[in-house]
């Protein structure tokens, strides 16, 4: 990559050139950064997931639409239980009955639980199965007992809800909820590889900004090919005067 700027003086073009090799081999060098910060990364995400953010647990119920035909006020409505989109009208209209005010507070008072309509609202979720007739209702909470309790309360109000509020439906439940301690969130393992990506993309990108933020002349070869000027002198690395290339020195340096 090339940006070129012309010199009022010279009308003559000055280069500035990003050595992509020296960009690689930069990072290369310093791949101990990346992963240090990739370790790091993961390790303080794994401990969010852990320690810092509390767990949730779900509880599910079945229910099965019995209904061929039914009436909500003065609409009728006829449904085959051939279509396919039947069960996912019948959910949607459940789903509402389902997540109203009034039904909620039902809910609440029948399972006991310390939660306003509001929130419980937000802890349910409703969807059919396979777009059958079977609608299945997911509880979400901080306890495993109390998603439980919370939806098996749902196995017995929704029902009694629907037979008062459309004409000619029924619900039965197919499967109530039991208690399962398997945490469905967070996900501790996709937490820590996101953490360990992110520490990884993140060094990468702070160690190519060095680099290319590196103005350092590092040997001839850089002078001569970005700059055509000739090389005059060398000063060399009395550092490195262990190896063969500065003999002359290191013994001389021994000697006295």
């Amino acid at each position: 990559m090339e940006h070129a700027k012309i010199n009022s003086n010279t009308n003559a073009k000055e280069y500035y050139v990003i050595d992509l090799a020296h960009v690689i081999k930069s990072v290369w060098h310093r791949a101990w950064v990346v992963v240090i910060s990739s370790v790091l990364a993961a390790a303080i995400a794994f401990s969010i997931a852990a320690f810092g953010i509390t767990p949730t647990y779900s509880s599910s119920i079945m229910l099965y639409v019995n209904n061929s035909s039914f009436t909500v006020g003065d609409l009728g409505f006829s449904i085959s239980s051939s279509e396919i989109s039947a069960a996912q009208s019948l959910v949607k209209t459940y789903t509402v009955l389902l997540k109203n005010r009034t039904t909620l507070e039902k809910i609440i008072k029948a399972t006991e639980v310390s939660y306003t309509w509001e929130e419980l609202y937000d802890m349910i979720e409703a969807a059919p199965v396979n777009e059958t007739e079977i609608m299945e209702v997911t509880v979400t909470t901080t306890d495993p007992y109390e998603a439980e309790k919370i939806a098996n309360g749902i196995a017995k109000i929704l029902p009694q809800r629907v037979s008062e509020i459309v004409e000619g439906s029924s619900m039965e439940v197919v499967d109530s909820a039991i208690a399962v301690n398997k945490k469905v969130a967070p996900n501790i393992t996709q937490f820590t590889a996101i953490g360990f990506v992110l520490g990884a993309l993140l060094s990468v990108v702070l160690l190519v900004v060095l680099a290319l933020l590196d103005n350092t002349i590092h040997d001839e070869e850089y002078i001569i090919n970005n700059y055509n000027y000739p090389v005059l002198a060398k000063i060399p690395d009395l550092l490195d005067s262990g190896t063969k290339k500065y003999s002359y020195y290191n013994s001389y340096k021994k000697s006295n």
